[in-house]
């Protein structure tokens, strides 16, 4: 079992920039791929940045946004730079065991989930 809490968000204003983070529980944590979610209202919940086991990097959408993972305290982050009002929505930290072969880009590829942190871009 694997427990995540993210912390990191907040308001800023749109051009401002935001760093997320999500510290796991539990001793495996390096073998987990790790993955940010989001969802605003009204919205499904959208595939932002996966980083596998080994490092592999994935994007919903290239340049603003950077995940990055450090085994040696748990935690993975996505740096969020340039953010756009449309970035508001809830956070949400994933992780996968590493025998799931599903899907990075579907949250029902994942196991574990955070309880998300709010993000607001004010225009």
């Amino acid at each position: 079992q694997v427990q995540l809490v993210e912390s990191g968000g907040g308001v800023v204003q749109a051009g401002g920039s935001l760093r997320l983070s999500c510290a796991a529980s539990g001793r495996t944590f390096s073998s987990y791929a790790m993955a940010w979610f989001r969802q605003a209202p009204g919205k499904e919940r959208e595939f932002v940045a996966a980083i596998s086991s080994g490092g592999n990097i994935f994007y919903a959408v290239k340049g603003r946004f950077t995940i990055s993972r450090d085994n040696a305290k748990d935690t993975v982050y996505l740096q969020m730079n340039s953010l756009k009002p449309e970035d508001t929505a809830v956070y949400y930290c994933a992780a996968r065991r590493r025998e799931n072969t599903s899907s990075y880009y579907y949250a029902s590829g994942y196991d574990y989930w955070g309880q998300g942190t709010q993000v607001t871009v004010s225009s």
